[in-house]
């Protein structure tokens, strides 16, 4: 049997949801950076050109700024950002002040999402000049983040090989029924 709701409980779900997986997201990439074994593993890349992790916490930490301050009022892409300093190799932080940096940008996403309501998401805002609902711009950043956490994700992986504890099911898990549990 279907269930119809209201739009305002509709849209306040989708929220609640958006809020979730963006929880979900930051708490994958945490618990990944936390098997690293020391402070150079964030510094780690596979070959120059690619992203290593603090490249990609001090990107994300820049985006998110940008994204979710003023988010209704201003354009996402803020006149202060500089994108390409992001992917700045020589961004070596100490350990504190990319923990601040990550948290900072988390902060400023999860505080103006709780801010949103259901009323807000048919509107329009603009990201470099393009105008986007704000269900579409949602949509559009978590799976931007979700991209990176996989990056981050596989970066801790690399570099510990076998000692990595899966973040999900390990492949070798024996899987049961969930639908028994409920019986």
């Amino acid at each position: 049997m279907s269930t119809t709701y209201p739009m305002d409980e509709l849209g306040q779900e989708f929220l609640t949801q958006i809020l979730i997986q963006s929880e979900k997201l930051k708490d994958q990439a945490d618990r990944a950076m936390a098997q690293l074994n020391n402070h150079n593993q964030y510094y780690w890349k596979l070959n120059k050109e690619d992203n290593s992790i603090a490249m990609l916490i001090h990107h994300l930490s820049g985006n998110m700024r940008s994204r979710w301050t003023d988010f209704l009022t201003t354009d996402g892409e803020k006149a202060d950002r500089n994108r390409p300093s992001e992917f700045d190799p020589s961004f070596e932080p100490a350990e504190e002040e990319l923990q601040k940096v990550w948290e900072d940008g988390w902060r400023i996403l999860i505080d103006t999402i709780q801010l949103l309501t259901p009323a807000d998401l048919m509107k329009i805002i603009y990201i470099r000049k393009e105008p986007h609902s704000v269900v579409n711009a949602l949509l559009r950043q978590l799976t931007h983040y979700a991209n990176h956490i996989g990056q981050i994700t596989m970066l801790a992986k690399m570099q510990l090989g076998a000692e990595f504890s899966s973040l999900s099911i390990p492949r070798d898990a024996e899987i049961f029924d969930y639908r028994e549990l409920k019986r």
